[in-house]
């Protein structure tokens, strides 16, 4: 009560006013999350009619996977028995089927070579038996050659990873489907292909084998392939195309839609890629869908993706959401094969064609319009705000100059970009500053620590232009007031902050993007927010806090539209942080940094089409005080926290590095480190003090005069290595190596080399994997005047250039196989190749198991063994 009686009644109306647009932000962001996490979703029982699809059905099949089976890794012998599970499975569908349908199973085995681009690095890769897992249920009157609807899942999981979510939850998905197509009596009016690809994680290989060798695949005229990167939560289409046509189909036939133009938008920003690429790209220009679990990105590869983890009613929406769309695909008349979609006119049907503008409300309903109607929709705000000056000119002429009224219009755009702006640089630079006095990351395993950091002083930044405005306005003399009032005021403020969105909706168009949806609702929403409030004033009086409560009470559709989005932007931000690698010099801010200027970002597009109108009320020097104490009260109050648990984890890799130097000879091996967040190696060792002892760090391990382990020690996971920051090396004991393993990986010539007609010297050579047994991948990095191989059509991959080194190119082999791979390489002159060469073997010895094992609870380490050797030739 004392803190009230301090404050002038204009203050105290501000506060009152503040704390209810907090309480309806609040309010707005229980909703989202309760949308977002799929609470409104009923998950199906087990007993459900079989006519339905069932999320605890599903999830029998996810346990299967995931807890029964030893490990779906390439190289594990759970791989084999996930391919085994998934077609015993399917066998038991197609004996279920009914006299209307023909289903048919097959096992494929895959092979072959080709180069791509990953993580801005050029690779070749070859491989050889991946196993792949095929249904076809098509009507008993259809044809081989029908076009069909292919759904794709990957069964393999990453290193170290039960992956019930990454992919175990998209294989149980497609395994319910596949039996409610059989079991609703359903005859598909064109056929549909499951595809259970066994090569996923190794860079889309079983994909690429198919596109490349079934006889299906030209068939295929749509596909919806399954990822996730989380356990669940909104299931997002975050890739559509070729065209609009597939995002069209969604957008009809969903039942809880959850699409985003935007999304394709950024997909490329971050690290990784899906089977999508394969099917729509690469190998192909079938039309569809890539869709994705986003939320529970803590566990995504690591050991902690288990299935406790899958988030209730995820699996039901997405599976009512897939038999809808699928039977949406199938009755499509222009479901075409691989000759009629390159026969047809790329102008028959535009709309088809070009990218398409679309987002779901909410999961309730999606609005969706091509790209030529945007193109008008979309660039009417921009019309309004350009004819706006020349209209409130002419409603009074000869009031005001017209240059006067532009010039308010003018500085009303200047004014709410200085906010908005302002809005990202302070919570960065609090963010920059809070690192001198502790942990980066402290809201990573507490994400609604990092909102209450940055919203306050975003919101601070939102609204210091309107503060320092009437301040200025204040210093000036009478007439210079009433040139003020004419320019600064209400209405310019709020012609300004529609024209920054209406000229954002534009340029996000004539970019070619598809994320100006958001600012265009903004700009129609603040619209009738500005029709709401003029009526209210002549009902209440400008002075009245009714008025500017009408303007945000119209908004409330777009604003909770806003928080929903944004809220998932930065919900899938600070989960990702976690692995978004750190680069020099600047990682250790990296985090923090890209957390507080999304925050602020999401606080723009949130809170800032309100500002206009109620920064009168909020824009007071108590309240800008208020706010900064809040911000440095919760900065001082996450300092506390530790950043990882349990349900946050700090991933580490633990690699075990033999070096030998061909045969059976060792000459060094060492325990190499890395971790991928802003938190280096010191701070594990510093709240894991066995692990220090263990390796004879000491408490006092210093990164400045530590050995640090190479990049060329990390070619077993290139080009992921790329992300890790390497923060130390430490020997390790090799006297049990050698009896484990009786053979190590070898490399030698196969015959003699040979001369070719042109001069150049092709080198024949033979690797022997030895009797490593659960091996991941194997990778090659060869240096020299290389001029071919036969590897990917004998083409060589855009070569890697290090400081001060020659080119090198980088090959990777994958493939269960006791068989030795025999290849050549082709030099173009006597000049010496040199090959790296480095094997993951998944194994331990009892050693590494014994370190694995001193790291705490709240940790990820992702452990394994490489075998590394260099050889001249």
């Amino acid at each position: 009560m004392a803190f009230w009686r301090r404050l002038s009644s204009g203050d105290a109306t501000g506060f009152k006013f503040l704390f209810s647009v907090a309480f309806l932000y609040a309010l707005m962001s229980a909703i989202a999350y309760f949308v977002l996490h799929m609470k409104h979703v009923p998950p199906l029982p087990l007993d459900a009619p079989l006519d339905q699809f069932s999320e605890a059905r599903a999830v029998q099949h996810i346990r299967v996977l995931a807890e029964e089976n030893s490990g779906r890794q390439e190289g594990r012998p759970g791989l084999r028995e996930a391919a085994t599970y998934i077609k015993t499975q399917l066998e038991m569908v197609k004996e279920r089927a009914g006299p209307n349908l023909r289903v048919e199973v097959e096992e494929t085995q895959v092979d072959g070579s080709f180069s791509m681009m990953f993580l801005g690095h050029s690779i070749s890769l070859g491989y050889r038996n991946h196993t792949n897992i095929l249904m076809r249920i098509s009507s008993m009157h259809s044809h081989d050659t029908d076009a069909s609807v292919l759904m794709n899942a990957h069964y393999d999981s990453p290193v170290n990873s039960p992956g019930a979510g990454d992919c175990g939850s998209c294989v149980a998905s497609l395994l319910e489907i596949a039996r409610l197509v059989v079991d609703s009596g359903w005859a598909p009016p064109r056929p549909i292909i499951f595809l259970f690809n066994g090569a996923e994680e190794l860079f889309m290989l079983g994909s690429h084998g198919f596109m490349t060798q079934h006889k299906l695949k030209d068939t295929v005229g749509a596909f919806i392939n399954l990822e996730a990167s989380g356990t669940g939560g909104i299931d997002l289409v975050c890739q559509s195309g070729p065209g609009s046509w597939p995002s069209n189909v969604y957008s009809q036939a969903a039942v809880y839609p959850m699409a985003q133009s935007s999304a394709q938008d950024i997909f490329d920003v971050f690290p990784g890629d899906t089977d999508y690429r394969m099917f729509a790209e690469d190998y192909g220009d079938i039309p569809g869908l890539d869709i994705i679990f986003l939320l529970g990105g803590y566990y995504y590869h690591t050991s902690f993706d288990t299935i406790d983890r899958i988030i209730p009613g995820s699996m039901q929406a997405r599976g009512e959401n897939l038999i809808s769309v699928l039977k949406a695909f199938t009755s499509s008349s222009k479901l075409k094969v691989a000759s009629e979609r390159k026969s047809l006119h790329v102008d028959a049907d535009s709309d088809m064609v070009e990218r398409a503008v679309f987002f779901d409300y909410l999961t309730m309903f999606m609005v969706y319009h091509p790209k030529r109607v945007a193109m008008v929709l979309h660039n009417i705000p921009s019309a309004l705000v350009l004819f706006a000056p020349f209209f409130l000119y002419m409603r009074e002429p000869g009031r005001h100059p017209f240059l006067s009224v532009f010039c308010a219009f003018l500085k009303g755009v200047i004014h709410h970009t200085a906010g908005i702006l302002l809005g990202v640089i302070f919570p960065v630079l609090f963010s920059v500053i809070r690192l001198f006095f502790a942990n980066p990351m402290s809201w990573f395993a507490h994400s609604y620590l990092a909102f209450l950091m940055f919203i306050p002083c975003s919101f601070f930044g939102l609204l210091l232009p309107r503060t320092i405005s009437d301040g200025a306005s204040d210093c000036q003399s009478f007439s210079s007031k009433k040139i003020m009032k004419v320019e600064m005021s209400d209405e310019a403020r709020f012609w300004g902050a529609f024209g920054l969105y209406a000229f954002v909706t534009s340029a996000y168009f004539f970019a070619g993007l598809g994320g100006g949806f958001l600012t265009f609702v903004i700009c129609v929403s603040m619209l009738l927010g500005w029709i709401s409030f003029c009526l209210s004033v002549k009902s209440y009086g400008y002075d009245s806090l009714k008025s500017p409560m009408f303007y945000v009470i119209a908004l409330v559709p777009c604003l909770l539209y806003s928080v929903y989005f944004g809220g998932f932007l930065a919900l899938f931000l600070i989960e990702k942080t976690g692995m978004i690698g750190v680069p020099p010099p600047f990682g250790f801010y990296l985090a923090d940094v890209a957390v507080a200027a999304v925050i602020g970002l999401v606080t723009g597009f949130c809170v800032g089409p309100i500002i206009p109108i109620c920064d009168r009320w909020l824009a007071k020097a108590s309240i800008l005080k208020f706010l900064l104490h809040f911000t440095v009260a919760m900065f001082a109050v996450s300092s506390q926290f530790f950043p990882y648990s349990k349900d946050a984890p700090k991933r580490v890799v633990l690699q075990h590095t033999v070096f030998s130097a061909g045969g059976n000879e060792i000459t060094d091996s060492t325990y190499d480190l890395a971790v991928v967040d802003s938190n280096s190696m010191e701070f594990v060792f510093k709240h894991a003090p066995e692990v220090a002892e263990k390796l004879h760090a000491g408490p006092s391990f210093s990164l400045s005069n530590a050995e640090v382990s190479p990049q060329k020690a990390w070619l077993a996971l290139f080009p992921v290595s790329c992300v890790l920051t390497k923060n130390g090396r430490f020997p390790a004991k090799d006297n049990k190596i050698l009896e484990r393993y009786s053979q190590f990986p070898h490399l030698k010539t196969h015959k003699p080399p040979t001369t070719l007609e042109d001069g150049t010297r092709r080198v024949h050579l033979e690797l022997s994997l030895g009797s490593l047994e659960e091996i991941w991948v194997t990778v090659l990095n060869i240096t020299g005047p290389l001029s071919r191989w036969s590897f990917a059509d004998g083409k060589l991959p855009a070569p890697e250039l290090p400081e001060g080194g020659p080119p090198s190119y980088i090959l990777r082999l994958s493939g269960n196989s006791s068989e030795k791979w025999i290849f050549w390489l082709e030099a173009n002159s006597e000049a010496e190749v040199r090959v790296d060469l480095a094997v993951l073997d998944q194994r331990l010895d009892e050693e590494s198991r014994h370190l694995k094992s001193l790291f705490p609870a709240w940790s990820d380490v992702i452990a394994y063994t490489s075998f590394l050797s260099t050889y001249f030739f």
